[in-house]
């Protein structure tokens, strides 16, 4: 029914990584493994490596069968892109895993596991209502959310990017619109010139060009799917501006992705009518702590509003 969902299980357009020839078999895993609960996702565990046992798999393909093994719970309702983004490696990579432990596809295998993992779980999904799933959707994206920050390195990255451009073109159209406008809120309170860009065509590059002359260095942007041609076509005239684009997209493989300096991954919700993003929307803050933390004023910029909105009485309290 929704017409704005995000990537599904095909392999088009993803970009494809470079699989080393060598082939050894997977190495056998101790009972022990780390970070899957001692419960029912320890049964699914030893499924998993009962079907990885016996095929000689690529040190790629190694890589995404630990990642199952640690998210033994989570496996088998990853989609194939959640499972690359975990595993860090491309989506293709994926799908050739599926063949060469000799399903027909990604959805073949995640059937099976469906199929093979204890009841449990599928029972209670199967008593929600289909609001309740949305939500428990949105949390599973949040989770996978949490599990990407383990390594804050490009959140940091991010924010530093941010911070040093003066001025800060965000650019969000269409659905993506309201994040880009949350963000430009609140980062003018600490930065000294956010610039929203909330228009596409040619005035989306007249924007670009006014600020890229009046100094800026980097530019954020909120693309979420449908994804708008124009967000495309405007991140790669940024790039020949010369700014250096940092992306907040619904996956690692959406289309802004090879237009992209810096993409950081959220997924978005798809199981109402219109998709739901607080993935995104928590990213975005993530990356504002994270400019906040790289300006060395933004704790007295802030000082700085506070008494003066309580001098205009601005709030209710």
């Amino acid at each position: 029914m929704s017409t704005d969902h995000g990537v599904g299980d095909g392999v088009g357009g993803a970009r494809v990584t470079r699989v080393d020839e060598d082939v050894t078999a997977v190495p056998a895993v101790s009972a022990g493994v780390p970070g899957v609960p001692a419960a029912s996702s320890t049964s699914t565990a030893a499924r998993l490596q009962a079907l990885f046992e016996g095929h000689r798999l690529t040190p790629t393909q190694r890589r995404i069968a630990h990642c199952m093994v640690r998210r033994a719970a989570d496996a088998p309702f990853l989609s194939s892109v959640e499972l690359a983004e975990l595993a860090g490696v491309s989506q293709p990579s994926v799908t050739r895993f599926a063949v060469a432990l000799g399903f027909d596809g990604y959805p073949a295998l995640r059937k099976h596991l469906r199929d093979v993992a204890p009841a449990e779980p599928e029972a209670d999904a199967g008593s929600y209502n289909e609001y309740q799933q949305a939500v428990q959707s949105e949390i599973d994206n949040l989770r996978h959310l949490a599990a990407l920050l383990a390594d804050p390195a490009p959140v940091v990255r991010a924010g530093r990017l941010l911070a040093d451009s003066r001025p800060l073109p965000v650019l969000g159209l269409r659905a993506a619109s309201a994040q880009a406008r949350g963000f430009s809120y609140f980062a003018r309170k600490v930065h000294p010139d956010v610039r929203l860009l909330d228009e596409g065509g040619t005035m989306l590059d007249d924007r670009v060009d006014a600020a890229k002359r009046a100094g800026a260095t980097a530019l954020l942007c909120f693309a979420l799917p449908r994804h708008p041609r124009e967000v495309v076509e405007g991140l790669e005239y940024a790039r020949e501006a010369g700014l250096t684009v940092v992306t907040v997209a619904d996956s690692a493989f959406a289309p802004v992705a090879r237009h992209s300096d810096l993409l950081l991954p959220a997924a978005v919700g798809t199981g109402l009518a219109f998709d739901t993003a607080c993935a995104p929307m928590l990213l975005g803050r993530v990356l504002l702590e994270a400019m906040c933390d790289a300006l060395p004023d933004a704790q007295a910029r802030l000082e700085e509003f506070d008494a003066k909105a309580s001098e205009r009485g601005l709030f209710v309290e």
